[in-house]
């Protein structure tokens, strides 16, 4: 029994699960799944979660991949929630096809599943969905940098720094709402690096990390030196791509846009690494996911989306100390405020 248990414990482990302070194991237990837990995004989702569970008395396991994309991590992860006895799992899954067939088995185990974030493909996969309009987001970036450049969009040289060949839906609407808000045809809405526009330089991937955006951005250099507008999935890519671009003096020449608000992302616009974010809010996501398992566990009720939206939106800010006419827009100070990590 003593092998059993220590077995079991190890194997835990080895998922990166942490208990929270929260119900007994007989009462309420929810499991969060994050794509890592070293991400300043994720971090602060884990501690929403936390901070709610513990408030409603629920248990919660928290687990991750060890890098942005481990979706064997994740699937591992569901399969131990299941046979835990979890009432319901809070994920953001690294891959949102291959997730599904461990969401319904989940699904069908009689667990609520709510995606945080990053919706699963199909979003209807998961019982919920609670998120960022992330083409939004990708759209206010795209619109602030088209209105920035004015007259000179129409020649951009365009880099785009995205997140994991697999392109999670997250990674898809960034990019397609930059697209439309840039004024550029994305082609099919629904994947990566099918458009034609000469404005484009082309694409790379980053993992979602400061040294996977300096490769990446040095990849995009090489295949043309005169990118003036980057793209990129999230902050600490971006932070990358600056690092990348100062390299070799072209950091004053660069605009470069995000989407996080993140706090070490807020103050790179503020000094100037960004020229604008598109802020969103992890805590609430997990926060209003603990909510959701507990109320179905004592309800057997399940959330709905936002009126006219197949998720429920938990908001979007573009951060800029530069604004653009026509685009809605907070300031630093502001975003400051409302950032994490």
């Amino acid at each position: 029994m003593k092998t059993n248990l220590i077995g079991a414990t190890l194997g835990a482990l080895a998922l990166g699960v942490v208990f929270s302070s929260g119900a007994h194991a007989a009462g309420v237990s929810a499991c969060l799944i994050t794509k890592t837990d070293t991400n300043p995004f994720f971090v602060k989702m884990k501690e929403g979660a936390t901070a709610k569970a513990k408030e409603l008395g629920v248990t919660l396991k928290s687990y991750a991949g060890k890098i942005d994309g481990d979706s064997e991590s994740q699937v591992a992860a569901i399969e131990t929630c299941i046979a835990d006895g979890a009432k319901g799992i809070l994920i953001t899954a690294s891959d949102t096809k291959g997730i599904v067939p461990a969401v319904k088995e989940a699904r069908d185990a009689g667990l609520l599943v709510i995606a945080l974030d990053t919706p699963l493909d199909p979003v209807n996969a998961a019982d919920a969905t609670f998120a960022t309009d992330n083409l939004l987001a990708g759209k206010l970036i795209g619109q602030w940098a088209a209105a920035t450049l004015g007259d000179k969009a129409k020649d951009a040289k365009v880099a785009f720094l995205d997140l994991t060949p697999a392109q999670p839906s997250v990674d898809v609407m960034r990019d397609q709402g930059f697209m439309i808000g840039f004024g550029i045809d994305p082609k099919d809405p629904t994947k990566i690096g099918d458009e034609t526009d000469p404005r484009i330089v082309g694409h790379d991937i980053t993992n979602g990390n400061e040294e996977g955006g300096r490769t990446a951005m040095e990849n995009l250099l090489q295949k043309n030196p005169n990118i003036n507008v980057v793209h990129t999935i999230n902050e600490p890519a971006a932070a990358g791509a600056y690092e990348a671009l100062k390299a070799v003096g072209k950091q004053k020449d660069v605009l470069i846009v995000s989407v996080d608000g993140g706090c070490p992302g807020v103050k790179n616009v503020k000094d100037g690494v960004i020229g604008a974010t598109s802020q969103q809010y992890p805590l609430m996501m997990a926060a209003l996911g603990i909510e959701a398992i507990k109320k179905f566990a004592d309800t057997g009720e399940k959330p709905k989306p936002t009126a006219g939206k197949d998720f429920f939106d938990t908001g979007v800010s573009l951060v800029t100390d530069k604004p653009a006419k026509g685009v809605p827009s907070i300031d630093v100070a502001e975003g400051l405020k409302k950032c994490w990590g």
